[in-house]
């Protein structure tokens, strides 16, 4: 469970909102100490300079009639206020008595009292230890003249602390339900995206097993998952073409094996047995024998072919090659089938055929690989015709047959190895031979239409490939 990717996604999910949400509410707290102080700051400051501005007007009136000297009603503004109250300094008044807690101009620390100037100061009060911001205001009766004292409003620094703390509080509950409402969402997510991936998982065992029928679930959208499905899919589907066309070749080699080696054996029991003796029968038996072992050669050697191309442990010769001999030559292999099954064969070449530098041998396989598909697909008094062509810095040879086409849903299929449309191919004459045109440097067209034959184009440059 704990080394699952769905518990490890939503954990790294969890872990990066509570980072965040952390650096968040880190950072909001901060803020807001900053505006509760200013705020408070300016707040002890509006008071004390109103404070001290109606005090000097009431002393100046009183001085000016003669009256009683003002004094402050402490009590009743700290508790209006909620602030404390305090004066620094002597009285305007002889004997008068503030009503304020008097304090040492040294209780305020190093705070400089200037003579116009609002001072904002931190100090401890005497015999407490609570620690007070306060704002001190000049006390002056008239603007510009020195001050006689100075009029302290203060707060505890505690009440701005219990603020922010009562905000960190609120955010931090505030994270913990996120962090749990985030975890049943993504929890429910994550087993979403997992699902599909634990599927695969199950998948990719059954068909390491040998088992392609497996069930692959279907994933809508076009996200990564849903496309390693499709990947997947389309690999299982291909493994399971592949095992189907596998065993379809084995049946197919043991027939084509099978048959040449019945042969030979047959005869070589005749001879062995006298049942064969007379010499012209003998060397009847013996060129059967040659002629299905010939047969043989040439399927082993077109399996271990098409396997040195796909491992691309195929090397091919550079050599020049007189085209027109070439073609000659696969033409000639063939001229004896096409009169005995009444095939109209022609040869059209230009008349000057190119040297190009290639493989011949190579190049003749491809081409004797083509015709042999021709004339397998091609019914009795048909048409085949082998043309050599040159234009555009490459050469072509085209292979044209009156045979039934190739649908549009095989043409591709027919180049892939072990797939045959008849019975008695083996499906590996056309894979060689688009293979070998690669390796050449070339590649093989096809150009059908069902009803009216098929033409295979082998085009090669006339320059060597670099």
């Amino acid at each position: 469970m704990l080394g699952t990717l769905r518990f490890r996604l939503t954990a790294l999910f969890l872990g990066a909102v509570l980072v965040f949400g952390l650096v968040s509410i880190g950072l909001a707290v901060r803020l807001f100490q900053d505006v509760t102080r200013k705020q408070s700051v300016a707040e002890l400051k509006r008071e004390a300079a109103g404070l001290a501005a109606l005090y000097a007007e009431s002393a100046l009136r009183s001085s000016d009639e003669g009256s009683p000297a003002p004094e402050f009603a402490a009590a009743k503004l700290e508790l209006a206020t909620g602030d404390e109250l305090y004066y620094v300094g002597a009285s305007l008044f002889p004997g008068q008595q503030f009503g304020l807690t008097r304090l040492r101009r040294s209780a305020l620390g190093d705070a400089r009292l200037d003579t116009e100037r609002q001072v904002i100061v931190e100090f401890t009060r005497p015999g407490d230890d609570r620690r007070l911001i306060a704002a001190a205001q000049p006390v002056q009766l008239v603007s510009g003249t020195e001050p006689f004292g100075w009029l302290v409003v203060a707060k505890p620094v505690t009440e701005l602390r219990e603020e922010w703390l009562t905000l960190l509080a609120r955010l931090l509950l505030a994270l913990a339900a996120g962090v749990a409402l985030a975890g049943l969402l993504f929890w429910w997510l994550s087993k979403r995206l997992t699902e599909p991936v634990r599927a695969l998982a199950r998948a990719t065992g059954q068909v390491a097993a040998g088992r392609y029928d497996v069930e692959i679930p279907e994933v809508r959208g076009h996200d990564e998952v849903s496309l390693l499905t499709d990947r997947f899919r389309g690999m299982v589907e291909r493994l399971a073409e592949g095992e189907r066309l596998k065993r379809a070749f084995l049946m197919s080699v043991t027939h084509e094996l099978r048959t040449p080696l019945t042969a030979i054996r047959g005869h070589v029991e005749a001879i062995r047995e006298g049942i064969v003796s007379e010499p012209d029968q003998v060397l009847a038996s013996l060129d059967v024998v040659a002629a299905e072992t010939d047969r043989l050669e040439r399927l082993v050697g077109d399996v271990l072919d098409l396997a040195k191309l796909q491992a691309h442990r195929f090397t091919v010769r550079s050599e020049e090659v007189d085209l027109a001999r070439v073609l000659d030559h696969a033409y000639g292999a063939f001229t004896e089938e096409a009169r005995r099954r009444e095939i109209d064969y022609r040869l059209d070449r230009v008349e000057e055929a190119p040297v190009i530098v290639t493989d011949g041998d190579r190049v003749l396989q491809v081409i004797t690989n083509l015709l042999t598909n021709a004339f397998r697909w091609t019914p009795d008094g048909g048409r085949i015709e082998l043309r050599l062509g040159a234009s555009n810095g490459s050469v072509s040879v085209d292979v044209l047959d009156s045979g039934p086409g190739v649908p549009p849903g095989e043409r591709s299929r027919i180049f892939d190895p072990f797939v045959s449309r008849d019975a008695e191919g083996t499906g590996l004459g056309l894979p060689i031979a688009r293979e070998l045109a690669v390796a050449l440097g070339g590649r093989i067209e096809l150009q059908s239409e069902p009803g009216n034959g098929s033409r295979f184009r082998l085009v090669l440059p006339a320059l060597p490939a670099a």
